[in-house]
């Protein structure tokens, strides 16, 4: 659907009618380019909202669907996943590591965890004192 925005559809049909009425289809359009210049990409977040008992059962909560959501949509950024309280935003802990290792992974255990870092996939690269 590449060039099917509104301009462009314009500007291909005026150059069919013209053809048809007897012009050359090659011949300068009258309908001007756009000269808005395209958006770069942005980042987005998204904020899920969810009843637990106390924060650990909170992060355990975050820390699951965070996982389930990155297997169903692999593009999401793990170590851009964060927990806060609804009314403190401002307090916002990071769920996963996200130490860097020597090959330039990223640790995907959750945050605060013991022993040596993992990256993300079964059979993931770990690292940590004692390599």
């Amino acid at each position: 659907m590449r060039g099917n925005g509104s301009p462009y559809w314009r500007q291909q049909r005026l150059r069919t009618a013209l053809a048809g009425a007897g012009r050359e289809p090659g011949s300068a359009a009258l309908i001007a380019p756009p000269r808005r210049v395209a958006r770069p990409v942005r980042w987005f977040t998204a904020h899920l909202g969810f009843e637990a008992a106390d924060p650990g059962h909170a992060r355990e909560f975050a820390v699951a669907y965070v996982e389930a959501l990155s297997l169903l949509r692999p593009e999401l950024a793990l170590g851009a996943a964060a927990l806060s309280p609804a009314d403190a935003w401002h307090r916002a802990e990071r769920l996963f590591c996200g130490a860097i290792g020597p090959d330039g992974e990223r640790c995907a255990d959750v945050a605060h965890h013991p022993g040596f870092h993992h990256a993300p996939g079964p059979g993931g690269l770990g690292w940590g004192d004692g390599d």
